[in-house]
């Protein structure tokens, strides 16, 4: 009933903890709301400002849960750590949730017309986009449930949340829409997206059997490579600013590149798959003891 709750009904402090992780960017962004300082005298639009930044700051941990939600599944292949899947349900309605309280934020910022909201969101393909991935969000969250699994059949209710994957495109596409000019953000997360679904891939192509390390560091080499190529073609073809320019600056780290901040967070995996396979291994030649004489 409870999110940090086991199934027994017991406490469990990682689901916990991982529930107060949720909460905080939510709290930070009422925070930026509430203790906005106040717009100045005459300054246009700047009644907005308070709701605007809360709006980003929600939109942004929208798709973050959501790649964190995908996570799941490498973290708990490659780092043999099963309880991460425990997780899962929670950091998935959490991804909903905060895209609902995204599209609310959009409603109070435009003053609460909705018919004027409803018109946007018509004619507006990258509100468009947002809002039918809210619509398919709210469909696996509506069905994450026990309740939900048994009247929909393991496999129907497994094709079903399959929808997460194109829903996560969608989200990326309305992130990269309206981020417009700088889209340093919308990159990274669409670096790391890739990295999760090719390992994906990877795992079907290997038979569903562990991936050694030097895959995952292929894996992580060539994602790191599409993440900066990609960002040099949005540049290009999308803005008109020139791709040349961002892949000449691809070692000037006075501007970390998106393919550099994802090549650390992919490569972490490598070092857990090491430390993993190390604990399994002494685990599995650790002599067994005798049992105790009666």
């Amino acid at each position: 009933m409870y999110p940090w709750l086991d199934r027994s009904g017991r406490l469990s402090w990682l689901k916990l903890g991982v529930f107060i992780g949720i909460l905080l960017p939510g709290l930070w962004a009422a925070y930026i709301w509430a203790f906005a300082p106040p717009p100045a005298p005459g300054a246009l639009g700047s009644s907005a400002m308070p709701v605007t930044a809360a709006l980003h700051l929600i939109g942004l941990w929208s798709v973050r849960f959501l790649l964190i939600t995908l996570s799941v599944t490498p973290l708990r292949r490659i780092g043999a750590w099963p309880r991460a899947v425990t997780l899962r349900r929670m950091l998935g309605v959490a991804a909903f949730a905060y895209v609902l309280l995204h599209f609310c934020l959009y409603i109070v910022q435009q003053n609460y017309r909705l018919l004027f909201v409803a018109s946007e969101v018509a004619l507006r393909i990258y509100l468009t986009i947002g809002f039918v991935a809210l619509i398919g969000l709210t469909a696996l969250a509506v069905t994450s449930t026990d309740s939900a699994m048994r009247r929909l059949g393991g496999k129907r209710w497994q094709r079903l949340h399959y929808l997460v994957y194109p829903l996560a495109v969608l989200g990326l596409a309305h992130f990269f829409m309206q981020s417009k000019v700088n889209v340093g953000e919308p990159v990274l997360m669409s670096g790391l997206f890739l990295w999760l679904m090719l390992y994906r891939l990877a795992f079907r192509w290997n038979g569903e059997r562990a991936l050694g390390v030097w895959q995952l560091v292929t894996l992580t080499l060539a994602t790191t490579l599409l993440t900066l190529l990609g960002e040099a073609a949005w540049y290009q073809f999308a803005t008109g600013i020139g791709g040349e320019r961002i892949l000449a600056a691809t070692f000037d780290f006075r501007h970390v590149r998106p393919a550099w901040w994802v090549l650390l967070v992919t490569a972490a995996f490598i070092p857990l798959k090491l430390a993993a396979d190390r604990i399994w291994s002494q685990r599995k030649t650790s002599p067994k003891r005798a049992p105790l004489a009666a």
